[in-house]
């Protein structure tokens, strides 16, 4: 008996089934019950800003809160604003971006050497906590003092800020590796740099990259907070903020804010993403 390809002979076996509608229709309505949230807030809070503009808020008064719309024209489509906010957001970008590097070189050598012993651990954590609790703004004159008023000082708000979920989550990822591994590498003999290489490093890259997304936004807060009171050097989004304030510039000054929330929420959102691509297809937490 001859037998035929399925491919060729129309077998349902042999032939891709092209996707359906049902299916289809079936992940639009879940993309849009994942979003529908957002967005409803989203208008509730266009609609309140309007609200508070044109209702509450007097007709003398209502220059305090331009409209949505208003901010949109003066901050973004007019042209000298907006190169004023691009130019002051690329300032603002590359001092995070040092800061969170410092930060994270810290935050990984602070976590391995606490990973490794408990005693190092003991010496170290407090200290941690410590930095984690200093009002960064009382101490702005002393940091100005030793670093300068400017790019350097700057960077140095922005470790403060951020370290802190550099340490704490790598070293949660680190002492999180399973037991029976810890075991296994026992018994092969395993060096303490093997341990750490293999097991622990990569049994951390989730909890690792929770703390780089955390620390992305917080380096821009770091970013912003530095260059709104040093007030020196070049003009990043707190320096344009305190100049639109002094103003009474309000449409430009919430412009800017908006470019400062859109620079961390880009930031985190990288971050995010690439969490998702190099740990999403194993880790519990990055894969949803």
């Amino acid at each position: 008996m001859l037998k035929t390809d399925p491919q060729l002979s129309g077998d349902k076996r042999g032939t891709p089934k092209a996707p359906s509608r049902t299916s289809t229709s079936r992940g639009r309505g879940t993309k849009w019950k994942k979003s529908a949230p957002a967005i409803i807030f989203f208008l509730l809070i266009m609609a309140s800003w309007y609200l508070v503009s044109y209702v509450i808020l007097e007709p003398g008064k209502q220059f305090l809160l331009p409209p949505p719309h208003q901010v949109i024209i003066d901050g973004f489509v007019a042209q000298e604003a907006r190169q004023d906010i691009m130019l002051a957001a690329w300032e603002s970008f590359k001092v995070a971006i040092v800061g969170l590097t410092i930060a994270f070189v810290l935050g990984m050598t602070q976590a391995i050497l606490m990973s490794q012993a408990k005693w190092v651990e003991n010496m170290l954590y407090p200290y941690a906590v410590f930095l984690q609790t200093i009002p960064t703004l009382a101490i702005i004159p002393v940091i100005g003092f030793w670093f300068g008023y400017e790019f350097n000082a700057r960077v140095v708000v922005c470790v403060i800020i951020a370290l802190f979920p550099l340490v704490i989550n790598p070293l949660k990822g680190l002492l999180s590796a399973d037991r029976g591994l810890h075991d296994l590498f026992t018994m092969k003999k395993a060096s303490r740099m093997t341990r750490l290489l293999r097991l622990q490093l990569p049994a951390a890259l989730p909890d690792i990259f929770t703390g780089l997304q955390t620390a992305a936004g917080l380096a821009v807060v770091g970013a912003v907070v530095g260059d709104y009171f040093f007030g020196r050097g070049a003009i990043g989004l707190g320096l344009l903020i305190s100049r639109y304030s002094s103003r009474l510039a309000a449409s430009e000054m919430l412009a800017t804010v908006l470019a400062a929330c859109a620079l961390g929420v880009l930031m985190f959102w990288f971050f995010g993403m690439l969490g998702r691509r190099v740990v999403g297809k194993w880790s519990d937490a990055w894969s949803r």
